[in-house]
């Protein structure tokens, strides 16, 4: 049976925040809001985690999973960043953007692509996700909160909670936070990519 946190929107309770942190850290999935709907996370490092997160969505290896971070010198740690897609990242975050990039060593082999070892990364602009972040020092491994055989992101934490409470361990009620998913960029080429339209404005990546 998972936990039920009401956290604040604004003025998150950092009594909750350090809570739910325990629960990532001791090998939880949590669900949590964002600038672009719920998402589930966990421990980036815990891979029984990251197993629980891929079976609730049926995602195979294939799907690129996204590390959430709290600032850019996260996304530089994790990723692979010239000097054009740190200023075009920079200028678009935080805001309801994935990007997909090349993964340094530090991102777990089983996290990249196979293939083409890449990696999604974001700066949520959600004061709850940002908390989160803070407290945990480090990215949460995240996707989108859309169930098998769904287009759009589940809204309502009362029904997550309903649908997922024998799933996670955590669902946390942050308010309503969009219903559309993050507009997904692929920075690995020579031009920008769109690959999702979502929540945020794809046409400064459109060349």
């Amino acid at each position: 049976m998972s936990q039920f946190f009401h956290i604040h929107p604004d003025n998150p309770q950092p009594r909750l925040i350090t809570h739910a942190v325990e629960i990532i850290r001791e090998g939880g999935v949590i669900v949590y809001p964002t600038d672009s709907g719920y998402a589930l996370g966990c421990h980036l490092g815990d891979k029984q985690a990251v197993g629980r997160l891929r079976r609730i969505r049926k995602l195979d290896e294939r799907h690129h999973l996204t590390l959430v971070c709290s600032d850019l010198s996260q996304i530089a740690t994790y990723a692979r960043l010239d000097n054009s897609n740190y200023r075009l990242i920079k200028a678009h975050t935080p805001g309801p953007y994935t990007f997909i990039l090349a993964a340094t060593r530090e991102v777990p082999r089983r996290l990249m692509h196979p293939k083409r070892k890449t990696i999604g990364l974001r700066i949520p602009d959600n004061r709850i996700a940002q908390a989160l972040l803070r407290e945990l020092g480090e990215p949460l491994m995240s996707t989108t909160l859309i169930l098998p055989g769904e287009e759009l992101p589940l809204t309502d934490p009362y029904e997550i909670r309903q649908l997922l409470e024998h799933e996670v361990d955590l669902v946390i009620d942050g308010g309503f936070c969009g219903f559309e998913p993050t507009t997904v960029v692929d920075l690995t080429g020579d031009t920008p990519r769109i690959l999702r339209r979502g929540a945020g404005d794809p046409s400064p990546f459109e060349m």
